[in-house]
């Protein structure tokens, strides 16, 4: 009996190694196709990174995609799609907007008030609405 539970053990143990493998491949695959920026969602992402990471992928990671600026406020390009959308579609909804755009509506959550605060949009309930420059009649 107990080379028998031995040897379910080895067996167990062959496959989640084998398993930890083609995972270390897969998400070497997936850094590859969609950057190294992405976030992977894994119960142990740091040794399945570093299995397949390594250098390379650090130096990927300092020497950033040419072409291609990467970080935050890069031109409030978010903020005007959605004072676009504000001004098209007066009264529409957070949760319309990322629709519109494609994006978690958390993230308006966060650009919204800053627009607010930038005088360009006004909140009545849930909708929100272009505000109304100096000169024009509402």
């Amino acid at each position: 009996m107990a080379g028998f539970i031995d040897s379910a053990v080895q067996d167990i143990d062959n496959r989640l190694k084998e398993l930890k493998e083609e995972e270390s491949r897969l998400l070497a695959a997936r850094v590859a196709l969609v950057g190294s920026s992405a976030r992977v969602a894994t119960a142990k992402p740091a040794p399945a990174r570093a299995a397949t990471g390594g250098p390379r992928r650090r130096a990927g990671r300092a020497a950033g995609r040419p072409g291609r600026p990467r970080g935050r406020r890069a031109g409030n390009t978010r903020a005007a799609q959605a004072l676009e959308l504000v001004r098209k579609q007066p009264g529409v909804t957070i949760p319309e907007i990322a629709t519109t755009m494609g994006i978690e509506p958390n993230y308006l959550y966060r650009v919204m008030p800053k627009l607010i605060s930038e005088g360009l949009i006004t909140r009545e309930g849930q909708g929100w609405h272009p505000a109304a420059q100096s000169g024009e009649q509402a």
